[in-house]
């Protein structure tokens, strides 16, 4: 974003490789407060100065940044400038960790699987129902980043058409077990499904009644998606909670 003494070439920097479209800005949060001024400066002026070059360039570009840090905490520690983030900050989309919404967990597993077999030469097609079941299970304290990697690891391992438990690395799922009921199953047996209600529909309400009948903060504290709140309010005929709140 900027040249530097000896520079002799004028270098094309990735805001006018994005001419006209869109810049993709990972990790955000790790950017030095140095960088962040040169970066500041382009979004301000839409103008940047090239690697090697004597004069300034106009550009037009759309912007995305993403980050795992918690900017405003940054910014109250004087990490992140406070105009960057204003600046950057203008449609904010807050994606969950892939604990809160395991239902994401088998798309994402095929998709790096197909691109990981294809990398490596490889006909690998699915996973075993065993492996996938694991993976689902697991809290993936690494998030998409670990699924990713566990992934092309079990690719490089396999040997078969199917990725299996022996190709996946020791995953200790951090989830509480869930107390065991009282009580024997009678002789005429149970409701099953009537019990799962049952149970699932207390811990729904106890979590609207905790969040005060916000569903998104509710969805947060049960550890699912929104959607997947709405589904279960739906299906358990439950109160639908602060409708305001979608």
């Amino acid at each position: 974003m900027g040249s530097f003494t000896g520079a002799v070439a004028d270098r094309t920097g990735l805001f006018r490789e994005a001419q006209g479209g869109t810049l993709f800005l990972d990790e955000i949060g790790e950017l030095s407060l140095g960088l962040q001024v040169k970066l500041l400066r382009a979004l301000q002026e839409k103008k940047v100065k090239p690697v090697g070059g004597t004069g300034e360039v106009e550009v037009d570009v759309r912007v995305v940044a993403a980050t795992n840090r918690e900017l405003e905490a940054e910014v109250a520690r004087g990490a992140f400038r406070q105009d960057l983030y204003y600046r950057l900050n203008v449609i904010e989309l807050r994606l969950p960790p892939l604990r809160q919404r395991r239902e994401d967990v088998p798309l994402l597993v095929d998709h790096f699987l197909r691109r990981f077999a294809r990398d490596q030469g490889k006909a690998l097609s699915a996973l075993t129902p065993a492996a996938m079941k694991r993976l689902e299970a697991y809290d993936f304290p690494g998030n998409v980043r670990e699924l990713e990697n566990i992934i092309e690891r079990a690719v490089a391992l396999s040997s078969g058409p199917t990725i299996d438990e022996a190709d996946l690395p020791a995953l200790r799922s951090t989830a509480p077990k869930p107390a065991a009921p009282a009580g024997d199953i009678p002789d005429d047996g149970v409701d099953l499904d009537r019990l799962v209600a049952d149970y699932e529909r207390v811990w729904v309400q106890k979590a609207l009644d905790k969040a005060g009948g916000v569903r998104k903060k509710a969805a947060q504290l049960l550890g699912i998606t929104f959607r997947s709140m709405r589904y279960r309010l739906d299906k358990l005929g439950l109160d639908k909670g602060d409708a305001t709140d979608d």
